[in-house]
């Protein structure tokens, strides 16, 4: 993970001091919906947001970041306090405390940048579905599919497993992190979107198994 952009009025220094130490290139926009603008010229891997100072601020930025349909992995940095003033699992990937230790840092960026694919094949197929995860992109009889940042970490992953059952439980902490405070209704809610999205004639590509959880169809001749 090479360039992070992180929105905050303050120096990294405040922010997130580990940040400084990892060797990253990280570029510092102001904590406004006018920087969201200026991300698809920065061509960040992952958005940090500074959400210590002012969480009700910081979390009206990633509902409006997640809003405009980025696909942009998201770590928010908040207080251990404001955890349950906000729902930060609804509009973030991951979650950093403004403390985080260097040690800790590295270990939590690997595991986001796993999550969204680095080191796998930019290319995955499922049936008429191809997921190209270089791009981000998705498309089904080559028809584009508008999928949100989450939808695209769940489609992959199942994708990634044909014939695998996962239960809600599981794909919460593959796709959504250990830091997930949410409820399993949170993977219900995606599948239904997804398979809306996929159309009739493809939403059989996630399939249902009763009593256990979901898995992407075995095409597997």
């Amino acid at each position: 993970m090479a360039r992070l952009v992180l929105l905050s009025d303050r120096s990294p220094r405040e922010a997130l001091p580990a940040v400084e130490s990892i060797g990253l290139d990280v570029k510092v926009e102001p904590l406004s919906a006018d920087s969201l603008a200026h991300l698809p010229d920065v061509a960040p891997e992952a958005i940090l947001v500074d959400a210590a100072e002012n969480p009700a601020h910081a979390q009206r930025i990633l509902a409006a970041l997640a809003a405009a349909g980025s696909r942009l992995p998201v770590a928010v940095i908040a207080e251990r306090a404001d955890l349950e003033r906000f729902d930060w699992h609804d509009v973030a990937d991951e979650l950093l405390y403004p403390g985080t230790p260097e040690p800790e840092l590295r270990v939590r960026l690997a595991m986001l940048r796993r999550r969204i694919g680095g080191g796998q094949e930019a290319s995955i197929r499922l049936g008429a579905c191809a997921i190209n995860s270089d791009t981000y992109q998705v498309t089904v009889d080559g028809r584009p599919l508008d999928l949100t940042y989450k939808e695209f970490e769940l489609l992959k992953f199942l994708a990634q497993h044909p014939g695998r059952v996962f239960t809600r439980g599981a794909l919460l902490r593959e796709v959504w992190g250990y830091d997930f405070y949410g409820g399993t209704r949170t993977v219900d809610v995606h599948i239904r979107r997804l398979r809306a999205k996929l159309g009739p004639e493809h939403e059989h590509l996630i399939e249902t198994v009763r009593g256990v959880g979901y898995r992407a169809a075995d095409l597997t001749p």
